[in-house]
């Protein structure tokens, strides 16, 4: 494991250097650490996720971006339920990436409960404090502020998903009385998150198929209130190939707009058709 260079704990936090590599990686997306004197930044665009969480008009706000991105690009209303699953979804994937991403990287796991982050979603924008984070006995960030020592990478790998659990249950109950789905099912899109944007940002990385193997560690399909494995799976492609894919444990619901064109990872979309988009798409 490559351990990133600890610059003093006042400067800089344990996850500072895997947020910048995820910026290097994936630009539409940055990750900023507050220090303890710095205000959470508010303003038009802004929203926190404790107000997310809080179901209201905050939440209100941030979907109409969603409904408006719809009639925009695809030319007619989307039903309530399906906007609200989009909104969900465009969160929590980024979402999962502040905990996922210093754990794939450093294995350094922060807690981010939701009173801690804020979105600004037009500028692909996070900022966090991180007053706590697990990491392994012979971490050097073991020394600093916060830092709570586990045992192995089994009770790492629980850390991340106390970690994001955490967060992301509260926003499930923001959200939830919009979707129409029950408990199980948002559940089982928080664990399409953990895993599409893990696996994404890996493969920008070019270790997609460490990430694989990780994440089928990470989600081995017994631990609540998670749903379902990390769903991976081997297609051959017509040369004879190994293409990766994997079942998603939830319907993000845009066959709702274009039935004919579902997404490569879908439940609806059978293995010929994946074959079809992997192919095209390499």
């Amino acid at each position: 494991m490559t351990l990133p260079t600890l610059l003093p704990a006042e400067t800089a936090s344990a996850v500072t250097d895997a947020y910048a590599r995820l910026a290097e990686v994936f630009p539409g997306l940055r990750a900023e650490v507050l220090t303890d004197g710095e205000t959470a930044p508010g303003g038009v665009g802004w929203v926190g996720a404790h107000e997310l969480a809080a179901g209201g008009g905050a939440l209100d706000t941030f979907l109409a971006w969603d409904n408006a991105q719809v009639l925009r690009d695809y030319g007619q209303q989307a039903r309530p339920d399906v906007v609200a699953s989009f909104g969900l979804h465009r969160y929590a994937w980024p979402a999962c990436l502040l905990v996922t991403v210093p754990w794939f990287l450093h294995r350094r796991v922060p807690r981010i409960p939701v009173q801690d982050v804020s979105f600004q979603r037009a500028l692909g924008h996070l900022t966090l404090r991180v007053r706590e984070f697990a990491c392994l006995p012979d971490d050097p960030a073991a020394a600093l502020p916060g830092a709570r020592v586990v045992a192995d990478e089994a009770a790492l790998r629980a850390e991340v998903l106390a970690s994001v659990a955490e967060h992301l249950g509260p926003v499930l109950d923001g959200f939830g009385p919009r979707m129409r789905r029950g408990k199980r099912a948002l559940w089982g899109m928080a664990t399409d998150e953990i895993v599409e944007g893990l696996w994404y940002i890996a493969h920008l990385l070019g270790e997609e198929r460490r990430a694989m193997t990780e994440l089928e560690a990470l989600l081995p399909g017994t631990t609540k209130p998670y749903v379902g494995t990390a769903g991976f799976r081997e297609l051959t492609g017509p040369d004879g190939e190994s293409l990766p894919t994997r079942d998603r444990a939830s319907c993000c619901l845009f066959y709702t707009l274009r039935p004919e064109d579902t997404c490569v990872t879908c439940p609806r979309t059978c293995d010929a058709d994946r074959l079809r988009k992997l192919t095209a798409t390499t």
